[in-house]
């Protein structure tokens, strides 16, 4: 667990980031989670940061525990007619556990609702990770339903589940 000793900030991804998070993307383990296949050369890496650097609809995090990348956090697809946007997290696996994902999930949610001024943030997680699915649940988040066979990863198709919070009762936390 992140003790009170322990500082954890967000700051905007940049350039200099690109290698941790070609490690981060680059593991299976992490990947199968984001249902995305684990394989990202730092090159295209670089090229989706210099296509993506000023994309008002996406908002890039590294999460810092004591000035030490441990993951990085994502506001993605921001709709602002709609004022929604899809949520995404990972935690280094060497820093998972130490309650760095509730504290980041709480930060981003504070700049969804309180800088960007969205209406509702949603999320897609693998059913079966439970403690993912707690962590949203703890910080708000509820089941919005279930999408049965959504994506293929570990050799079998899996199901996930969209969580959301909206702005009214994240404020009301």
């Amino acid at each position: 667990m992140a003790d009170n000793s322990t500082t954890v900030n967000l700051r905007p991804l940049e350039r200099a980031d690109l290698p941790f998070v070609h490690l981060l993307f680059n593991d299976s383990q992490v990947m199968r989670y984001w249902f995305e296949e684990p394989y990202e050369s730092l090159a295209e890496l670089t090229q989706l940061y210099d296509r993506h650097i000023h994309d008002e609809r996406e908002r890039r995090f590294v999460i810092e525990a004591d000035d030490n990348a441990v993951g990085l956090v994502e506001l993605v697809e921001i709709d602002y007619i709609h004022r929604n946007c899809e949520f995404q997290i990972i935690v280094a696996p060497g820093n998972q556990g130490k309650g760095y994902a509730g504290i980041a999930t709480r930060k981003v949610l504070a700049h969804a609702f309180g800088v960007l001024n969205l209406h509702k943030v949603h999320l897609l997680v693998d059913t079966e990770n439970h403690a993912a699915v707690h962590i949203y649940q703890k910080v708000g988040f509820t089941v919005e339903g279930v999408l049965r066979e959504e994506f293929f990863a570990a050799g079998r198709y899996r199901d996930a589940t969209r969580m959301a919070i909206f702005q009214r009762d994240f404020l009301a936390r």
